[in-house]
C-alpha cells in the first residue's frame, strides 16, 4: 500500500499524531514523505517558511536529542483543521514544555502548520498544573 492510500485509511488526527511521533523520534524524512504535502508551508518564526528548512531543524534536533520524550496530552480535529496540546521534554530529565501544533489538510496531506510552545515553570503557584 503506498503512503497516499494508507493515510486514506487514518483520521486527519491519526495522521498529525503519527506525524510528530515519528518526528520526535528522529524519522523527520518518514514522516514528511508519508504525510506532507508537495505544496506545504508552515509559520515556526525561527525558520524559513518552507517545508526544507523546518524538516531540516527537525532532523538537527532529533539528532540533538536523541532522548526525547513526546506525549499528547489531546488531539482535536475539526474539518481540516487539528490541534494536537502535548507536552515535550528534550530528555528524560528535562522538565520539558507545552507545545500545540495546529495542522490544516487538503485531503489527508498536511499542508499548513503552525506551533507554539511554553516552558513548563519549575514553580508555578496554578494547582490545577499545567496539564
Amino acid at each position: 500500500m503506498n503512503p497516499n492510500q494508507q493515510n486514506n485509511t487514518m483520521s486527519k488526527k491519526e495522521i498529525a499524531v503519527t506525524f510528530l511521533q515519528l518526528v520526535a523520534t528522529g524519522k523527520v524524512q518518514e514522516a514528511y514523505s508519508r504525510f506532507v504535502a508537495p505544496n506545504f508551508s508552515h509559520h515556526n518564526p525561527y525558520f524559513r517558511g518552507d517545508a526544507d528548512s523546518l524538516m531540516k531543524a527537525m532532523e538537527e534536533n532529533a539528532a540533538d536529542n536523541p532522548n526525547k520524550v513526546f506525549e499528547v496530552k489531546r488531539a482535536i480535529e475539526e474539518n481540516d483543521h487539528v490541534a494536537v496540546h502535548s507536552h515535550v521534554k528534550q530528555n528524560r530529565e528535562d522538565l520539558g514544555a507545552v507545545v500545540i501544533h495546529i495542522f490544516r489538510f487538503q485531503e489527508n496531506q498536511i499542508i499548513e502548520l503552525w506551533d507554539v510552545g511554553q516552558p513548563l515553570p519549575v514553580d508555578s503557584p496554578n494547582e490545577n498544573g499545567i496539564f
